[in-house]
């Protein structure tokens, strides 16, 4: 069974800010996927952080899949609701985190499937789920392993997303990003 490396919309521009899209999608290895509400979200988020609009366009992540199924949508709401914080005012403010976490432990094509993310309330709860989890600082850790970058550019990147306002773990040292 394949897994599925799930970015959510705040990884997608963490790598967008500091023009290295091309970075997450050498790590993601044909294997990342989105919900249509993380798709939104970038799209959404495109006008803000303009190299999104490259995502978009190449479809890397493939389709966005799509949750059609009244039981499965009353689920995913009860999660964005009671887990997330959700509000009637704000129907698709943690939406995507929702439909991730249902779809990677109720959906048997993504059973074992990553959940990708920079969130600490999104990852403690995906993480009491029993779903893999990774950050931003782990996906670049990949990287260096795969030798896609080296340890040094590696962490001078997570720097510059954070002097360019993203909100990530950074390791304390070049080591910490060796696997």
């Amino acid at each position: 069974m394949t897994e599925f490396l799930f970015p959510d919309n705040t990884v997608l521009c963490n790598f967008a800010a500091v023009d290295r899209l091309d970075l997450l999608r050498s790590v993601l290895t044909g294997r990342g996927r989105w919900t249509e509400a993380v798709a939104y979200e970038a799209t959404r988020s495109a006008s803000y952080v303009p190299a999104l609009k490259g995502l978009l366009t190449d479809c890397w992540l493939g389709e966005a899949i799509e949750v059609s199924s009244e039981p499965d949508t009353q689920k995913i709401e009860r999660i964005r609701r009671a887990v997330f914080g959700g509000t009637d005012d704000q129907p698709l403010k943690h939406l995507g985190e929702a439909q991730t976490c249902y779809l990677i432990t109720n959906w048997i094509a993504f059973a074992g499937s990553w959940w990708i993310s920079d969130d600490r309330e999104s990852l403690r709860y995906a993480r009491a789920q029993g779903i893999t989890t990774r950050e931003t600082a782990d996906l670049v850790s990949i990287a260096v392993a795969n030798g896609d970058i080296d340890a040094r550019n590696g962490l001078t990147l997570l720097r510059q997303m954070v002097d360019l306002g993203r909100r990530l773990r950074v390791p304390n040292s070049v080591a910490a990003l060796h696997c």
